[in-house]
């Protein structure tokens, strides 16, 4: 889902940067609200994870494969303000490291992989808490629903953009239903990594979890036939609290999938290049050389490494430790923005 330069004309991608920075801003206000000392590292962690599960991708279709967006799961984990961030980062490091997606479309990237994907998913997410169970069985159902729908209306998104800023004249019936054809089933691996990756977090510390919160029901016992409410529980103690082994877990999972996983993806073109080629939509994609395009990890692959493997490898765990840098320090940034405030408006004694 990375548009690369050429596919949408210069006004409209200009058009889309301004919502991107618009959305980014509202983003940095909003995450305040969101992040505090716990969650502040986890959503370093969350933007690369999301970055070395991209490096993933999964056949989905003959000659297609996909990969996870991430707005969803991000959103779910440290709520929907933090996750558009989140993304954003992503996309960045992605753009100007990897020159993946085009710089001229990274407004036209964010507002399709980060924004749209972020409040479809919450917005859905949310929803269907509503009316299921309070339970964290109920968190797990609604990431993965979520995730799932998310990836089409990205697509959908996509397709919106194009129609009005397309660089070349083929039919949008088609494109759209291409686009979102190919990214149902990409869709359903979003769905299953998001809801895995929730499950597993909720199942050791559902305190992080986001989307987990105010789940008010209290767990019940069958007491001489009747079901009665279970006393509270004693609140933990502070180093069970601790992120820290939450955090190391996750970030060792993120260089493995980078490190290594990396190097057994799918090598097919993923559902917006496969329905590009197919539609023709890329025809003048050509005309433009991503303005990174020269950079050393360009395409995943370090270079000068001969060895395939070996090259994607680095150039993965380089991604990841760039991510959780650059990511860690805008949100710790946020964080002590929020924590700073009090201090800014108090009014002197005396």
């Amino acid at each position: 889902m990375h548009v690369p330069d050429g596919f949408i004309d210069a006004p409209v991608s200009v058009a889309a940067g301004v919502v991107a920075a618009a959305a980014v801003a509202v983003s940095l206000r909003g995450a305040r609200r969101e992040l505090d000392e716990r969650t502040a590292p986890l959503a370093g962690l969350v933007a690369a994870f999301i970055f070395a599960v991209q490096m993933l991708n999964f056949p989905v279709a003959a000659g297609t494969s996909g990969h996870l967006l991430g707005g969803a799961l991000a959103a779910i984990l440290v709520g929907p303000y933090t996750g558009v961030l989140c993304v954003s980062v992503v996309l960045l490091m992605q753009g100007v490291l990897f020159a993946d997606g085009g710089l001229s479309a990274l407004g036209v990237n964010i507002t399709v992989m980060g924004v749209v994907t972020v409040v479809v998913a919450y917005l859905l997410f949310r929803g269907l808490l509503k009316v299921l169970p309070a339970t964290r069985r109920s968190v797990t159902v609604a990431a993965f629903v979520a995730a799932l729908v998310s990836v089409p209306a990205s697509a959908a998104a996509f397709t919106a953009v194009y129609a009005v800023g397309g660089t070349t004249d083929v039919p949008i019936g088609k494109v759209l239903t291409a686009m979102v054809g190919v990214h149902v089933l990409i869709g359903l691996g979003e769905a299953a990594i998001t809801a895995v990756t929730v499950g597993a977090v909720i199942a050791v510390r559902p305190d992080l979890v986001h989307g987990a919160r105010g789940l008010g029901a209290p767990l019940r016992l069958r007491v001489g036939g009747e079901l009665v409410d279970a006393p509270a529980a004693a609140p933990a103690p502070a180093a069970a609290r601790s992120t820290k082994k939450v955090w190391a877990v996750g970030l060792a999972t993120a260089f493995v999938l980078a490190g290594i996983v990396s190097a057994y993806a799918s090598a097919s073109p993923d559902g917006l290049e496969k329905v590009a080629a197919d539609q023709g939509i890329d025809a003048k994609a050509d005309q433009y050389e991503h303005a990174t395009a020269g950079s050393p990890l360009a395409d995943y692959a370090v270079k000068d490494v001969e060895n395939e493997s070996l090259s994607v490898g680095i150039a993965g765990v380089i991604g990841v430790a760039g991510t959780v840098a650059v990511g860690s320090g805008v949100f710790w940034a946020v964080r002590r923005r929020r924590a700073d405030e009090p201090a800014a408006t108090a009014t002197p004694v005396g």
